[in-house]
């Protein structure tokens, strides 16, 4: 009699503990060996599913390890590429944790991508908060708005002057855009992209490595079909 998965349908063979294309794990009972050894202690654990995600353990991992990392990771903005890898370690960290004393020792590509997708939002979003409280407290509490300004005023007159003007772009458009940039609204807008652009790849880069922390755990620990 041929067995099938209740998942995915696809024929296992006697004996195997795991589907062998979702990695279901399969109920395998052994008559001889259930009279030889008894009822083994093994049987009174639950077999978790490879493919599901326990919530309350992982994010109680990812705010442990997310919001550290997202305020870090804030301080670290000058240095875009050692924010986005700490993201993306902090996501491998995450399932590496969740996965600790878990049975099977395992996880599917897709539930490790949920969970680097909640460690990204966390991340990203304290990520965000940090960077506009530490912009708000420098020009209200600290009183340095003025140099602020001077250094935007120098950058945009650096890069749009001389940028688009060796694109040739002509002179009035290249005021009309350094007024609006310059403007509170143009300033505004332009630090709010900024801040949410880091937010969107510090999310992206915590499912990288959340992934592929899965992805190493998969073959690590799966079972031999």
């Amino acid at each position: 009699m041929e067995i099938t998965c209740t998942r995915c349908h696809q024929t296992v063979q006697p004996g195997d503990c795991y589907c062998p294309v979702c990695g279901l794990p399969q109920l395998v009972y052994s008559a001889e060996t259930a009279a030889e050894q008894g009822q083994p202690d093994k049987w009174n654990e639950t077999l978790r599913d490879a493919g599901s995600v326990e919530w309350k353990a992982a994010l109680r991992y990812a705010l442990m390890l997310s919001i550290p990392a997202g305020i870090l990771a804030s301080l670290l903005s000058s240095f875009t590429v050692l924010a986005l890898l700490l993201l993306a370690v902090t996501g491998a960290w995450v399932v590496a944790l969740y996965m600790r004393n878990r049975r099977p020792s395992w996880i599917t590509l897709g539930a490790g991508a949920r969970i680097g997708l909640v460690t990204g939002i966390l991340g990203g979003w304290s990520a965000a908060a940090a960077s506009s409280f530490a912009l708000f407290a420098a020009r209200y509490w600290f009183h340095s708005g003025k140099t602020f300004d001077d250094f935007w005023e120098q950058s945009v007159n650096q890069q749009i002057s001389q940028q688009w003007a060796a694109m040739g772009a002509d002179p009035q458009t290249i005021a009309t855009l350094k007024a609006w940039v310059l403007s509170p609204e143009g300033r505004a807008g332009v630090l709010l992209f900024t801040v949410w652009f880091l937010a969107a790849a510090l999310l992206l880069f915590a499912v990288a490595g959340a992934t592929l922390s899965a992805r190493i755990l998969a073959r690590t620990h799966r079972p031999p079909a």
